[in-house]
């Protein structure tokens, strides 16, 4: 089974005070200064799928994404770092690339999408958990992973982090709810003062070709209907529209991170 794994994900950089190397955390080897572009935009790509993130005008990046084509399926994973939470970008990295590996294991190996999409999230939420110095001091994200094979696509989320399905032709649809309570907070997540991840799934197998979009609120409180979505796409590659649904929330004020993940879905065989 091969595996494809994006190599634009992590920039590339040299230190921003001593020229150095810089380490996944954000900080230089060398001297260990914190670099203050880590992490501002970022872009990655495997066949037929893509995305892109924003910081914004957020000081932190605190969104995160993972994308990896393993045989027959295309699996995306998009966190979004809580921003009252401490280390949240670490929290969103650690779950996004937790449940991809999950999932790029699994799904090739036969499991059903729903059993494989529950663990990959019972997975990320205990890596997550495993982060906390203590419960008051608890790293968290929301979450939201795609996945798309032969016989469809399925979505399974904590939070509200979305995924949409945006069809060539006709009306697209939201396949996701929102986990909120009252005055639009977010009432599940995941990290250590979560308790065991409780992931909701729906599962759609298209009529014809379109996108399967995910995507963090950064850019669904700017466009948060199927419609203006696909119209803010230009049609392109998955990476060009990802890149025009970022640049028209960033064009709006770009107020948080902004995260979208396109995986295109061809039209079903005859």
């Amino acid at each position: 089974m091969r595996f494809v794994r994006p190599a634009s994900y992590f920039p590339v950089m040299p230190c921003a005070e001593c020229g150095g190397t810089v380490a996944p955390d954000g900080r230089c080897w060398d001297c260990g200064a914190a670099q203050p572009a880590y992490r501002a935009h970022l872009e990655t790509a495997v066949p037929g799928a893509a995305g892109v993130a924003d910081r914004g005008r957020r000081d932190v990046n605190a969104d995160a994404m993972a994308l990896v084509a393993a045989g027959p399926w295309t699996i995306g994973v998009v966190c979004d770092g809580v921003s009252m939470a401490p280390r949240a970008d670490r929290a969103a990295r650690v779950a996004a690339d937790t449940a991809a590996a999950v999932l790029a294991a699994r799904l090739p190996a036969g499991v059903l999408p729903e059993t494989a999409l529950d663990e990959a999230a019972a997975r990320a939420g205990r890596a997550v958990a495993a982060l906390a110095a203590s419960a008051r001091s608890a790293p968290a994200c929301t979450y939201v992973a795609g996945v798309a094979g032969p016989d469809g696509l399925w979505a399974s989320w904590i939070g509200d982090s979305r995924a949409y399905w945006l069809p060539d032709e006709g009306p697209g649809t939201a396949l996701t709810e929102d986990d909120v309570g009252e005055h639009d907070a977010i009432a599940a997540w995941l990290g250590a003062d979560a308790g065991e991840p409780e992931p909701s799934c729906r599962s759609l197998r298209p009529a014809g070709a379109g996108r399967l979009l995910l995507c963090t609120d950064g850019l669904w409180r700017y466009l948060p209907d199927p419609a203006p979505l696909r119209a803010a796409m230009p049609g392109g590659s998955p990476l060009d529209d990802a890149r025009a649904l970022v640049g028209r929330a960033l064009d709006a004020g770009g107020a948080d991170n902004v995260t979208a993940l396109l995986v295109s879905i061809p039209p079903p065989p005859r």
